[in-house]
Order: structure tokens, then sequence, then C-alpha cells
């Protein structure tokens, strides 16, 4: 059996260590894995008629290939943002240009290619690992007819019907080590520091980095905020430090009351806009409205850096070994999940039923922009 495998969307910690796990199990059944470059891009750009092309967009997962890959982060099977089932005219490879119409508007459905492809490289089974958006596409491929185990990852720990993806360990451990040493300089400086988080639609990193490293004010995706009011807390978080700071987190799609997210560019091919500028937004009106000097800092792609803590080993060699498992037993269009501190997995289609967010009522005070955690009996290790 020829089993592929592919990563979409933003890198993580602990994807590396996912791809060896699922090679050295199918090496061990006497499988053939198959890497597929750039994650859905490398199906939509891979021209099976030219060889370059093939070699160009796939790779041997072999022993000697991922030996020591399970050490570094991110992902050697690099990644995109692209969703063949939706493919906009400019971003329609040259060969395929002839075979739409492209006097249409588009965006343009390249399944059948994608689904060509998969025939021609001889692969029987394929594990997407990837966000809501990435799962999305490897469910449309599941309904096309052709199996599909999924493994979800994103450092926000949003994906739908999981209480835990792979990144969101270590993504949480880098913010609060780079919290901890920027108290240094807001200290020495005695000045106010916001730090923006990566979050998109879920605060979740912003609220459990805090919560964990002590944060004074904490401002998530969810709940729009006051600027007025805030920099009021945030100049009576100062005065009673002895050191005379003050900390902000932010999630970078939190935004003001009245306002809007702050996003730039163009759609990609989800529907999603780049993210960023609210941190630097915030710090120049809490400046005007307080006086005081600002330390800004985006921690940005640091969350996402670097290899892996021990808790995203663990949970993307276990999703590794249970989709290995899935797949042996015939099963498709499922994705491992943990639920309850419990391994399990649950139908794909059941990513795109809701959303996951902060629980807002239980784990936030929305008058004092902070972490509200004083009871956590029977609630999962992430808190939701």
């Amino acid at each position: 059996m020829k089993i592929g495998i592919l990563t979409g969307g933003g890198d993580v910690p602990g994807l590396n260590p996912c791809i060896k796990a699922v090679a050295m199990r199918g090496m061990e059944q006497g499988n053939e894995i198959i890497g597929i470059r750039r994650g859905w891009g490398g199906l939509l750009w891979m021209d099976r008629d030219d060889r370059a092309s093939i070699d160009k967009y796939t790779v041997e997962l072999d022993f000697q290939t991922v030996r020591k890959i399970d050490r570094t982060g991110g992902t050697v099977l690099h990644t995109s943002r692209v969703n063949p089932g939706r493919v906009s005219p400019d971003d329609v490879p040259d060969f395929l240009k002839g075979t739409v119409d492209m006097t249409e508007e588009g965006p343009f459905d390249f399944t059948p290619h994608a689904l060509a492809n998969l025939k021609h490289l001889g692969i029987d089974m394929l594990i997407p690992i990837g966000g809501d958006d990435t799962l999305s596409y490897g469910e449309r491929l599941h309904r096309e007819g052709f199996p599909v185990v999924a493994i979800p990852k994103t450092m926000d720990n949003d994906v739908y019907g999981t209480d835990y993806c792979i990144g969101f360990g270590t993504a949480i451990t880098r913010s609060i080590k780079f919290i901890h040493q920027l108290r240094t300089s807001t200290g020495s400086h005695e000045r106010i520091a916001v730090i923006e988080l990566f979050g998109r639609n879920s605060g979740q990193t912003s609220l459990i980095s805090s919560y964990l490293a002590g944060v004074d004010r904490t401002l998530i995706s969810e709940v729009p905020f006051d600027p007025e009011k805030l920099a009021g807390l945030v100049m009576q978080d100062k005065r009673m430090n002895p050191s005379n700071y003050a900390m902000v987190t932010i999630s970078e799609g939190a935004y003001m009351i009245g306002g809007e997210v702050m996003e730039s560019g163009e759609e990609d091919p989800y529907g999603h806009r780049k993210l960023g500028g609210i941190g630097e937004a915030t710090g120049k009106i809490l400046s005007q409205l307080t006086g005081e000097k600002i330390v800004l800092q985006s921690v940005a792609y640091l969350m996402r850096s670097g290899p892996p803590d021990a808790l995203d080993l663990m949970v993307g060699v276990n999703y590794a070994n249970m989709a290995m498992d899935l797949l042996g037993e015939g099963a498709s269009g499922r994705m491992v999940a943990l639920r309850g501190g419990v391994y399990t997995h649950i139908p794909m289609d059941e990513v795109t039923t809701g959303v996951k967010r902060v629980d807002v009522d239980e784990l936030y005070d929305v008058d004092a922009y902070r972490p509200k955690v004083h009871h956590v009996l029977n609630k999962p290790m992430f808190l939701y």
C-alpha cells in the first residue's frame, strides 16, 4: 500500500515528529510513504506528464529521509495555503490554463486534477495534517471517494472537535518565555509592554499565556475592548508594581469597541486576509492616553519556531500512530482527536459544524480584561 502525507497552513513544532512516526510505522508494515510537498499546492501545481514536476512536489519518506527530522521544528514537506477546489484565475498554473474557460471569473475547481495526480502517483490513502482550512479540503476529497484520515494542527488550538491540536503547547511555552524575558526591559525602563500574539479568531493563546505568565491585562479576539478603560486599568497595574511597569498581551484578531479586526492584503483561497497591527495600534493609543512609553513586541513567528516541547512530541507521535491504525482498518473521513484527555477519532465533517472559541463566561473577566480561572474541576487540560 502507498500512503501519502502532506502539511498545510502555518507551520508548527511537532509536524516533523508526526511525519516521521507515520513513515516509520508505514515502513514497519511494508508500506511506501510518499510526502507531498507544499501542502495541497503540491497536488495543484504538479504536472503528472512532467517527471521533473513530480520530483519537485513529491518525496519518498524512507528511513534515511526521516531519521533525524523529529529533532527540528517546522515541516520538511513545506506548506502552503492553497485550495485546489478554489483557485483564482491569477493562480492557475500555466499548464492547466488550457483546461478551463479563462473568460470566466473563477475561482476554478481543480479537484479532478488533484485526484488524477493522486491516482498517477499510485497513492491509496492520504493523511493531511492541518487546521480547519486544510482539513476541510481533505474532507472534500473523502466525499469524492478518496480515503483520507486527518490530523489536526494549529498553534491557535481552534480546530473544532478536538481539545488539542499539534503546536499549541509549544506556542504557549514560547509565549510565556518571551513574556518573562520582556519583563526585564519593560521594568528597567518603567514602561508598559504590549505583546501581540498569534490568534485569528480564538484568543486562547493570549488567554492561556497570560494566565500562566501572570500578565496584568489580556485582550482576546472574542471580546472587543475600550482603550480608555484599558489605559486606566494598566496605569493602576503600573502603580501597584514595585518596579513600576505593566504587561499586556493581545491576540492579533482582537479589536477595539467600534473598530474592526486589522487585516491587510488579498484574501487567501480560504477567505482569510493577513492579520497584524492591533498591538502597534493599541500601544500608540495607550501612550497617548497615559503619557507613558511603550515596549511593543509582536512575538509572531517566534511562537511557532524551533523544536517542539514534550507535549507536542507526545501528541504528534500518538496522532500519527492513531491515523495509521485507522488507515489499516480501512477507515476514511476520520480525524484523530483528544477529548476529555482521551485519544479518539471523529468524522472529518464535524470540523466544519462549529467554531472553537474561548468560553468567555467561564474563563474571562470582560470588565477587568484578564483571565478568570477559579474552578478547574472537570475541565479539560487546556480549560475548554
